[in-house]
């Protein structure tokens, strides 16, 4: 356990060193940026929530008609296990678009707040 904990360590006080600057800055609050901060975090989890639940229907679909469709076919389950894996894939693919959408969402209105 001493042996992980060394590198824990200096990453942790390297962390907090580099912040340093970033805690002696001066804060102002505009209401207004404020409530496009909040509409922006409301959106991008709105985001993120309904593409995965898109992604989890599709992919639950893709896999029980792949399932039927070995089922209906023994001799063909490889092409059509390539094909499935190969549709989650792109499936999952899209999920991962919209968390980096979502991600852009809010650091985009995250820079615009702090930064006025």
């Amino acid at each position: 356990m001493a042996k992980h904990l060394k590198p824990i360590m200096i990453l942790s006080l390297f962390l907090f060193l580099m912040s340093m600057p970033l805690l002696a800055q001066e804060r102002t609050f505009d209401p207004q940026a404020g409530s496009l901060f909040k509409l922006a975090i409301i959106v991008s989890g709105a985001v993120i929530t309904l593409a995965a639940a898109a992604g989890a229907f599709c992919q639950a679909k893709a896999i029980s008609s792949a399932c039927e469709g070995i089922s209906r076919n023994p001799a063909s389950a490889p092409h059509i296990r390539f094909l499935v894996l190969l549709g989650l894939v792109l499936i999952e693919t899209l999920v991962i678009y919209a968390l980096f959408i979502a991600i852009f969402i809010v650091m985009i209105q995250w820079g615009n707040y702090f930064l006025r």
